[in-house]
């Protein structure tokens, strides 16, 4: 696919990096606009043989939304009385029974056909697997006193989860002792956008590597970006040339079913509310924890750099900007941390206008990547919940994201060193 590289964005963004102070950064960027695709004649036959619908379902609290992801609901959109998302057909027809009512249901054939947009036609500005790769090399090629690549692991199809890092001193795995940070996308195959701010963000710091600011983080920071950390999932969710609305990963289940929720796999509570064990759900949180060499891979990164001292995760789709808990219906309960967490989200917050919360305030869903990178080594975890309305959003949701997650982005960087300066 021929690949726009947004190199418009680049300068815009660059007053943003010099800026500084909080009150410089929330400044609106004038982002020129790539124009939205007509969407084609929709065509879901590909669909025809998945049993998922999607449905409306009564919910009147979030002990409502956790039930009904344990039962497994995929919860995509959230009201006030009540949720829409994802189901298969058997665990569908076991609602009524648990006492939840059925508001409208649709195949997802059918949900598809009016939604569903051609990737390459409509979507080409994205990166696939073989492009991200790409572009992650052009990078590290072009900037070799700034930036290395690495794989932090294999994927179960055996793909590389590539990571660039940003360090003007040490390269690849090679240990540090500077603050470390680390920017994640695509834990979920269908969110592709996800991987675009990723990307887009590696190439902000490079681009404008000679801004002081921007200099002092690639000369103090050891920052890592991983933007594909589900390329197996983002390659199955394409792999038609039609989305598929794939969240999962690409094992292979008993049941002949495909895929697990890798953001329900990670050992903190594994399995327990907000997760499902049925192996079709899209909620599945895998046989045990850390069963998937991809949530393996970023424990085995994690633990190996006592150095990282905050995380940012993207996903999306609600605007939201979300720290732990996520598993458990409870505030942090260390003081100091919890006002960390509140004071930085409040900020990302005011920047990216997302609305900053607790995770759990949402519903209570364990296995979460944040609350166990908090909970094994003390990280300042975050969820960035991105723009939009779907998740395939169109190519000029890019741009949108890119710029006012940048913008978070930076200010996260210059935290970093100290969180715990914005508790004194």
């Amino acid at each position: 696919m021929k690949k726009v590289l947004l190199t418009l964005l680049l300068p815009l963004l660059a007053a943003a990096a010099s800026a500084g102070p909080l009150d410089q950064l929330r400044r609106g960027l004038d982002l020129p606009s790539a124009p939205e695709p007509a969407l084609e004649s929709a065509d879901a036959s590909h669909l025809a043989g998945d049993d998922r619908y999607w449905v409306t379902v009564t919910a009147d609290d979030k002990y409502d939304r956790t039930a009904l992801l344990r039962s497994g609901l995929d919860i995509v959109e959230i009201e006030k009385n009540f949720v829409s998302g994802f189901i298969r057909l058997d665990a569908m027809e076991q609602l009524a029974a648990k006492g939840f009512i059925v508001r409208s249901r649709q195949p997802i054939a059918d949900y598809a056909a009016r939604h569903l947009k051609d990737f390459p036609a409509g979507d080409a500005v994205y990166h696939n697997y073989s492009e991200t790769t790409d572009a992650l090399k052009e990078l590290a090629a072009a900037h070799p006193a700034e930036a290395s690549l690495f794989s932090l692991g294999k994927t179960t199809e055996g793909r590389e989860i590539w990571c660039l890092r940003l360090n003007t001193s040490e390269k690849g795995e090679t240990p540090s002792t500077r603050p470390a940070v680390l920017f994640m996308g695509n834990h979920h195959g269908r969110e592709h956008l996800t991987n675009e701010v990723a990307l887009a963000l590696a190439r902000h710091l490079l681009a404008n590597k000679a801004d002081p600011a921007i200099r002092g983080y690639l000369d103090t920071l050891d920052v890592y970006v991983a933007p594909l950390t589900n390329p197996d999932g983002a390659e199955y969710d394409i792999k038609t040339g039609k989305y598929r609305w794939h969240r999962k990963n690409t094992r292979i289940n008993p049941d002949k079913s495909v895929g697990v929720d890798l953001n329900r796999n990670y050992d903190s509570l594994w399995c327990q509310a907000g997760a499902s064990q049925y192996a079709s759900a899209d909620t599945y949180c895998g046989p045990y924890a850390f069963s998937e060499p991809e949530t393996r891979a970023i424990r085995d990164f994690v633990l190996a750099r006592p150095n990282l001292k905050t995380l940012m995760s993207y996903h999306s789709y609600s605007s939201l900007l979300l720290y732990p808990w996520a598993g458990r219906d409870e505030d942090v309960a260390d003081a100091r941390d919890r006002k960390v967490f509140e004071t930085m989200a409040r900020a990302m917050g005011a920047l990216t206008a997302y609305r900053p919360q607790r995770a759990s305030d949402l519903y209570v869903a364990t296995g979460d990547t944040g609350d166990w990178a908090y909970a094994a080594r003390g990280v300042f975890a975050f969820t960035a919940e991105l723009d939009g309305s779907t998740f395939y959003p169109g190519a000029a949701m890019i741009e949108k994201a890119a710029a006012k997650n940048i913008k978070a982005a930076l200010y996260l960087l210059g935290v970093s060193d100290d969180p715990y300066k914005l508790a004194r």
